[in-house]
């Protein structure tokens, strides 16, 4: 696996490292000891999957406050997606910066996201699905969202949206309050 650290600090693409033969090739998604080496949190308490039906599909900006806050491990396993993160640690010198990744099933990156960022996605082809692994449990009482489209992000989607649940439309924009308060 090869880690290389984005723009947003502690946060990174993970590239496989694949062995290749006639039979096709073999990578290691998750090494925690390799994790552990990098300073990454290697802890796993959840897997889940995300399957969208449609090109242009949204989902975020989702993040969980302390003391459930999250690390995640984002792989597109099948189609393509535009991934986004946004740094909402107020202490960060990347504050309130974001930033977008490809993630698909041809160049098999994953992203590393750690404690204090929002999440989401944007499906770019049809019928995609995305795996995350999680480092705390869902807590629905710690987690929060903001508008994708806040203008103190000023995020840029690749299409324009064709799917986006009740939920994400009706968040907010975001206030540094939300990262901090409980309930």
């Amino acid at each position: 696996m090869i880690f290389t650290e984005t723009k947003l600090k502690g946060s990174f693409i993970v590239e496989l490292e694949k062995f290749q033969d006639e039979r096709g090739f073999f990578a290691r998604i998750w090494d925690k000891n390799l994790f552990e080496e990098k300073g990454l949190n290697p802890n796993i308490s959840q897997g889940s999957i995300s399957f969208n039906l449609k090109k242009g599909t949204f989902r975020g900006m989702h993040y969980q406050i302390p003391p459930y806050d999250e690390d995640k491990l984002i792989r597109c396993s099948k189609g393509k997606i535009f991934d986004i993160i946004v740094d909402i640690r107020p202490s960060s010198s990347t504050y309130k910066q974001w930033e977008g990744f490809d993630l698909s099933s041809e160049n098999n990156k994953m992203l590393y996201i750690p404690k204090g960022f929002a999440h989401g996605f944007q499906t770019l082809v049809d019928n995609t699905e995305v795996t995350y692994q999680i480092s705390q449990d869902y807590m629905p009482d710690y987690s929060r969202g903001f508008k994708w489209n806040d203008p103190s992000f000023k995020i840029k989607l690749p299409l324009e949206i064709s799917i986006i649940s009740k939920k994400d439309l009706s968040y907010k924009f975001f206030t540094e309050k939300k990262v901090n308060e409980n309930g």
